[in-house]
């Protein structure tokens, strides 16, 4: 058999251009499978980790359990879905747990003493205290975004900063004490606050279904809004964000405002869960949001990510601690390997970005 002859085999023996080499085709389709593991890498690990602490401890998927750890999960998850908003413009928010535990020393205020006026105590319903503590992190936001937009200052040393202001005047709020017992009376009218970190609706905890409905709201305000459209155009390329018109820094004070009232609302569910307020509620929660959001492939760049991928990062965080907890693993240990895997997620979320380049610059 003559070289032309295999050649003319090879290629069809037509005029068109001759098709890729088989190892080539192999190769691609080995990348595009690798690309579509690392985007679904955060589902992965929640089926392994579901599936090994399974194994492991019988308890770890009996039904009690699940629900309990899906309303660990729900304050957590509401606190990464509003620092993915600020992610998503290519801000960082490290605030957020101290004005969870700000907001709710000052509806534990509202609930225990009151609001003095004139020589005596105004009691509100517990309604108007949860709304009053989720405006209180709105403005505490507000100050965020207006201090980074106005002055120029970076968000990392912004949102250090109102860390420990927030912190300091949680502690101020009732001079490093607790407000105790916050079931209200009928007296007072300040009854109910208890119902969104305790009761249950159809066998599933209030807070959980408050989470599922700040997701909604997320997912439908980033994917079918222009200012969810706005967000990813700032933390995209905010030159360009500007040179079309877009009000940046309105984007960037609005994300704030939506990260403070997230933390407040995270806050007060634990509050309410607990029963009594107190100053160092959701200390270091600010790191479980970031890596929540980090996890379900939000990049710390801006521009990309998903509110689907934050809440089932913060599922990872939620169903490891808890899984560590129940087979016995100690708090130090807890901690390294939580570390390792934040590390191992954005270690994978540069090679994702680094794939998709390379496989796009093929397909070009």
């Amino acid at each position: 058999m003559s070289v032309d002859s295999d050649v003319d085999r090879t290629t069809g023996g037509g005029d068109g251009p001759p098709p890729a080499p088989r190892k080539a085709r192999r190769s691609f389709s080995g990348a595009q499978a690798a690309l579509l593991l690392l985007r679904g890498r955060t589902l992965v690990v929640l089926i392994l980790l579901i599936v090994i602490f399974g194994i492991i401890s019988p308890d770890y998927l009996s039904q009690s359990n699940l629900i309990t750890m899906t309303k660990h999960v729900s304050v957590n998850a509401i606190l990464a879905i509003g620092v993915t908003f600020v992610i998503l413009t290519g801000g960082i928010d490290l605030s957020v747990g101290s004005i969870a535990g700000f907001s709710s020393m000052i509806a534990g205020g509202l609930l225990y003493n009151g609001l003095s006026v004139g020589g005596g105590e105004i009691f509100f319903s517990a309604a108007l205290v949860i709304l009053i503590g989720i405006v209180v992190g709105a403005l505490v936001g507000a100050v965020n975004g207006g201090i980074i937009t106005k002055f120029g200052v970076a968000p990392f040393i912004t949102t250090l900063g109102m860390l420990y202001v927030a912190r300091g005047f949680a502690q101020l709020r009732s001079d490093g004490g607790t407000f105790p017992d916050l079931a209200g009376t009928p007296e007072r009218g300040n009854q109910g606050f208890h119902i969104i970190g305790v009761d249950s609706w159809i066998g599933i905890p209030v807070s959980v279904w408050i989470m599922v409905v700040v997701a909604a709201v997320a997912i439908l305000v980033t994917t079918r809004t222009p200012f969810g459209r706005r967000v990813f155009a700032v933390g995209g390329n905010e030159r360009a964000a500007v040179l079309s018109g877009i009000r940046t820094n309105r984007v960037k004070i609005a994300v704030y405002v939506i990260s403070g009232a997230c933390a407040a609302l995270a806050g007060l569910l634990l509050t309410s869960e607990l029963g009594a307020a107190y100053p160092d509620t959701a200390t270091t929660y600010e790191l479980n949001a970031i890596a929540a959001a980090v996890l379900g492939g939000t990049s710390l760049a801006g521009g990309r990510g998903t509110i689907i991928g934050t809440v089932m990062g913060a599922f990872v965080i939620g169903f490891l601690t808890d899984g560590l907890v129940l087979v016995g693993v100690s708090t130090f240990w807890q901690s390294v390997v939580k570390g390792a895997v934040i590390i191992l997620a954005v270690i994978t979320e540069q090679a994702q970005v680094r794939l998709q380049t390379r496989l796009s610059a093929r397909t070009a």
